[in-house]
């Protein structure tokens, strides 16, 4: 009897010494949708599992600035753009870019054509709509390299602060409106206006774009070994999640919709956005293409935004790092 407590004890200690996952809590930039596919993904078919990760995915909104969660430690890891991502960093929050999963912008201009707009020499007289809180610089960057004035007048533009919706092309209140590849130029299809009825014009095309969904970390946590074995599988496995997403639209946008926990995402739309997402990430094995960043600084650094300039002068040494990548991708 006693040999058989002795045994049952040693079980229990043995249980309870069980080896536990590592945690890694993820700020996403946005609400719930196909923009994530990659990390929902990478969750639900654990492959975060597979790489002895406990993630917990944090939605964004409105009135949450990734930036300032991750200052807060409310997260290891956040999805940020990158002109924000700088512009943390040139004011005092070192964040660090590892990774680049998106690899092409889906940030663009999309106007009607009745409006007489064709190409961007037809700008000068019409009104645009721009997205503010640090999605306005690559417009601003535009207008500068164009010789546009964005004070309004017959020689230059007239700028609408927009909402985060199409709700001004469809009252004509613009001319042209900001619109993400993957969200807003899909409703303004689905309102009835055709491709033919519009002329689109993307900024990383125009050679004025910058890098929109990367990952990025505190500086200072780079040099906790540990720290960075995390990340090196969690990039791993996040880029297994985007791969299976870009090659299974249909379960990625099943997913997408089953996480959601506000049920205001519907298939549908999340399967559009998917299909428009992939086109972002393929051709990204998730190392930032130095090229791609010296476009995006050249981009800030060229914006005229009247209000609140992204960064002012060369990142300092450290913005990115291959570090990451380097491990997971071998």
């Amino acid at each position: 009897m006693k040999k058989l407590m002795i045994g049952a004890m040693a079980l229990g200690m043995g249980t309870g010494a069980a080896h536990a996952a590592d945690e890694v809590t993820l700020q996403l930039k946005w609400v719930t949708q196909a923009q994530f596919a990659g990390y929902y993904v990478a969750q639900e078919k654990g492959f975060y599992e597979e790489e002895d990760l406990d993630v917990t995915i944090k939605p964004g909104g409105p009135d949450i600035a990734p930036e300032q969660v991750i200052a807060g430690d409310g997260a290891d890891v956040i999805t940020t753009w990158m002109a924000a991502g700088l512009a943390a960093r040139e004011r005092g929050l070192p964040l660090v870019n590892i990774a680049q999963p998106f690899k092409s912008g889906g940030l663009q201009l999309t106007c009607l054509k009745e409006s007489g707009i064709e190409t961007p020499d037809d700008f000068p007289g019409h009104t645009l709509g721009v997205w503010f809180y640090g999605n306005e610089y690559p417009f601003y960057a535009w207008m500068a390299k164009l010789g546009v004035p964005t004070d309004g007048g017959a020689e230059g533009v007239e700028v609408l602060k927009q909402a985060f919706n199409v709700d001004p092309l469809l009252n004509k209140q613009a001319d042209c409106i900001s619109v993400m590849t993957y969200n807003e130029y899909g409703q303004v299809l689905d309102a009835g206006i055709s491709e033919d009825e519009l002329v689109t014009f993307n900024y990383l095309e125009e050679g004025v774009g910058m890098m929109e969904d990367g990952l990025y970390v505190m500086e200072e946590d780079l040099q906790d070994p540990e720290f960075v074995d995390k990340m090196v599988r969690f990039v791993r496995a996040s880029m297994k999640g985007w791969k299976y997403a870009e090659e299974n639209p249909e379960e990625a946008a099943e997913i997408v919709v089953e996480a959601d926990e506000t049920g205001a995402q519907t298939y549908e739309h999340q399967l559009y956005m998917m299909g428009e997402i992939a086109k972002l990430t393929a051709g990204s094995d998730g190392s930032l293409d130095p090229a791609d960043f010296d476009q995006t600084v050249a981009t800030l650094l060229s914006a005229v935004s009247p209000e609140n300039p992204a960064i002012t002068e060369e990142p300092s040494e450290g913005a990115w790092t291959h570090m990451i990548t380097d491990e997971a991708l071998k």
